[in-house]
C-alpha cells in the first residue's frame, strides 16, 4: 500500500490510515489529504486496518510508519468505525492516534456515541477540503 520512493520528503509529513469500504469515497479522501501535503495510507475495511496498525489476528506488528491519524467511514461491512474505534481507543500503543469518523448519514445517536468514545470529530461525507484545516489541529497535537 506504500510507495517505494525516498523517505526523506515523506517523513516529514503527516501521515492519515483513510479507511472506507467504498472505492470513490476512500479515493476523494486520499485526493483531498493528499492534495494537502498528506501522506496517505488507504484501508478498505476496520479489518485491514488493524493489520496495517500492527493490530491484526497475527499480532504481528506490520505498521510501516507512525499514523498520525486515522479517519474511517462509520458504516462498513465485518466492522464499523465505531468498533474500529473502540479498538484503536482500548490500544495502549494506540490510544493516542486521533480518530475522526465519517458518515454520509446525519444520525445524532451515531455522532455523540463516537465522540463519547473518544472520535475527535464526526464529519459528515463527502469530505471537503475546508473540513482539512479541521483535521490538521488534531493532527498537531498528537504528533
Amino acid at each position: 500500500m506504500s510507495s517505494c520512493s525516498s523517505m526523506s520528503s515523506k517523513d516529514n509529513m503527516l501521515h492519515v490510515l483513510a479507511v472506507d469500504d467504498c472505492l470513490v469515497d476512500r479515493k476523494l479522501v486520499e485526493k483531498i489529504l493528499k492534495s494537502s501535503s498528506y501522506r496517505v495510507t488507504t484501508a478498505d475495511s476496520g479489518k485491514r486496518a488493524l493489520e496495517l496498525l500492527g493490530l491484526g489476528d497475527d499480532n504481528v506488528s506490520v505498521q510501516e510508519a507512525k499514523v498520525n491519524m486515522i479517519i474511517t467511514d462509520y458504516f462498513m461491512p465485518g466492522m464499523t468505525g465505531y468498533e474500529l474505534l473502540k479498538i484503536v481507543k482500548e490500544s495502549a500503543t494506540l490510544r493516542e492516534i486521533p480518530v475522526v469518523v465519517m458518515s454520509s448519514e446525519n444520525v445524532p445517536t451515531n455522532i455523540s456515541r463516537c465522540l463519547e468514545e473518544g472520535a475527535e470529530e464526526f464529519l459528515l461525507k463527502p469530505l471537503r477540503k475546508s473540513d482539512v484545516s479541521r483535521l490538521h489541529s488534531h493532527m498537531m497535537r498528537s504528533s
